[in-house]
C-alpha cells in the first residue's frame, strides 16, 4: 500500500459527529408536543367518545414512527440523496394526484388532501415539501452559475413549483400549502418573489379566502361566525398573561377553540404557560432555523453546495410554517391550517418533519466529517516528523466537472497537490 493509499485509508477512519444543538432542540419540541398535545386533546378526544387519551396515544405512535424516519436519513449519505433528486418532482406530482384515486384519496373537512394508506392517513402535502427542498438544492447545486445569470435557467424551477401550486389549489384546495411553497421557493431562488403578488390572486379567486381575511382584520365583527377561531384564541392568550393559569387548567380547550391540539395548539399554551412559554418556544423555533442557516454557510464555505442548499431550504421551511402558525394564533396573520411543527398532533406533518431534521442532522455529520479530515491533512502537511517522500507518480486530478457533495476525497486532493507538489 503506498502513501496516499495510506493516508487515504487514515481519513475514512475519522467519523462525523451530529450536531448536538440542533438534535437538542428538537428533542426539547417533540417532548413539549407530547405534553401539550396530551394536555390540549382531552376534552376533543372525550367528546368524539374517542378516549380521553386516544390524540395523545396517536401522537406518540407517530412521532416513534417519525424517529425511525429521522434515523435512517441521518444514516444515508447526502451522495446517495443527491443521485436520486432528480426524479423528485415527478414522484412529487404522482403524490399530489393520488388522491383523485377511487379508494386511496379521500375527503376530509371539506378538501381532499388525503390518502388512505390502510393501518394510516396520510396528507401528501407535507412529504412534497421536503422533496421540493431537496430537488431545488440539487438544481441549484449543479446550475447555481447560470440560475444568477440568466432567467432561462429559472424557467425550470418556476415551473415545478407552479405546477405544484397548480395542483393543490385546484385538487386539494390547499392555499396555505401552496403559500409555503412558494415562500420556499422564492427563499432558495429570490427571483422567484415576482411571484408572490400572485398570492393574492389566489386568495380573491375563493370568496372564503377573502372572508377569512375580512376577520382577520376585526374578528369580533363577527365572533360566532368567520371570527370564531380567532376570537377564542385571543381569549386563550388574553387568559395566560405572563405565567399561565397552569398545565392542564385551559378553559379554551374546552370544545370552545376548534383544532386545539393541532392548528390552535399555541393558543392553548399560551393559556396555560402564559407569555413565558410562548417565548421560550419561539425562542427554541429560531435557534432550529438559526443553528440550520449556520450549518448551510458553513457547507458553502467547504464547496458543499448541495448539503448547504438543503440545510437553507428546511430551515425555511421551519421558520416560515413555524412563523404562520405563531401568527395565526396571536392574531398577526389571517387564519390559516399549518400546524407548529414538532408541536402539534399530525401525523404526515410530524413524520415529515422527523425526516426532514434526520437530513439536517446528517448535514451536520457529514460536514463536522469533512471539517475533521481537513483538519487532519493540514496538521499533517505542517509537521516535518511525518512529511510525505517526493514522488515520481502525479497524484489523481478532481475534475472540475463533478459537483458532487459528498465526495470528499476528490475535494481534498488539491490541498495534497498544493502542499507536496507533483512531481519530483
Amino acid at each position: 500500500m503506498n502513501d496516499l493509499s495510506r493516508q487515504a485509508t487514515r481519513l475514512d477512519e475519522i467519523s462525523g459527529r451530529y450536531d448536538g444543538w440542533l438534535l437538542g432542540i428538537a428533542c426539547v419540541l417533540a417532548c413539549l408536543g407530547v405534553v401539550m398535545v396530551g394536555s390540549a386533546s382531552i376534552a376533543i378526544a372525550e367528546g368524539r367518545d374517542a378516549g380521553p387519551f386516544y390524540y395523545l396515544i396517536r401522537h406518540v405512535v407517530f412521532l416513534a414512527i417519525g424517529v425511525g424516519l429521522a434515523v435512517v436519513a441521518m444514516r444515508t449519505e447526502m451522495k446517495t440523496i443527491e443521485q436520486y433528486s432528480q426524479w423528485l418532482p415527478l414522484a412529487a406530482l404522482v403524490l399530489l394526484l393520488l388522491v383523485l384515486v377511487p379508494g386511496i384519496g379521500f375527503t376530509a373537512k371539506g378538501a381532499r388532501r388525503w390518502l388512505n394508506l390502510g393501518v394510516l392517513t396520510f396528507q401528501p402535502v407535507e412529504a412534497v415539501k421536503l422533496m421540493l427542498v431537496i430537488w431545488l438544492s440539487s438544481y441549484l447545486a449543479r446550475f447555481r452559475d447560470e440560475v444568477s445569470a440568466t432567467w432561462k435557467a429559472m424557467f425550470k424551477v418556476l415551473a415545478v413549483a407552479l405546477l405544484l401550486v397548480g395542483v393543490l389549489l385546484v385538487i386539494h384546495k390547499d392555499f396555505g400549502s401552496s403559500a409555503l411553497i412558494l415562500a420556499i421557493t422564492a427563499g432558495m431562488l429570490l427571483p422567484v418573489l415576482a411571484l408572490l403578488p400572485m398570492l393574492a390572486l389566489m386568495i380573491l379567486m375563493e370568496p372564503y379566502r377573502v372572508q377569512r381575511l375580512v376577520s382577520y382584520r376585526d374578528p369580533w365583527a363577527d365572533p360566532f361566525g368567520s371570527g370564531y377561531q380567532l376570537t377564542n384564541a385571543l381569549m386563550a392568550v388574553g387568559r395566560g398573561e405572563w405565567f399561565g393559569v397552569g398545565l392542564g387548567a385551559s378553559v379554551q380547550k374546552l370544545s370552545y377553540l376548534p383544532e386545539a391540539h393541532t392548528d390552535f395548539i399555541l393558543a392553548v399554551i399560551a393559556e396555560e404557560l402564559g407569555f413565558v412559554g410562548v417565548f421560550a418556544i419561539i425562542l427554541l423555533y429560531a435557534g432550529l432555523a438559526g443553528r440550520a442557516f449556520w450549518l448551510g454557510l458553513q457547507c458553502v464555505e467547504m464547496k458543499r453546495q448541495f448539503a448547504g442548499y438543503v440545510a437553507f431550504g428546511i430551515a425555511l421551511w421551519m421558520s416560515l410554517q413555524s412563523f404562520v402558525s405563531i401568527g395565526v394564533n396571536l392574531g398577526l396573520l389571517p387564519t390559516k391550517g399549518l400546524t407548529l411543527p414538532l408541536i402539534s398532533s399530525g401525523g404526515s406533518s410530524v413524520l415529515l418533519t422527523c425526516a426532514a431534521l434526520g437530513v439536517l442532522l446528517r448535514v451536520s455529520f457529514e460536514l463536522d466529517r469533512a471539517q475533521r479530515q481537513v483538519a487532519r491533512l493540514r496538521g499533517e502537511a505542517q509537521a516535518p516528523a511525518v512529511a510525505m517522500p517526493v514522488t515520481s507518480q502525479p497524484l489523481p486530478v478532481m475534475n472540475a466537472d463533478v459537483r458532487g457533495t459528498s465526495r470528499l476525497r476528490q475535494r481534498v486532493e488539491p490541498v495534497l497537490e498544493k502542499s507536496f507538489g507533483r512531481t519530483a
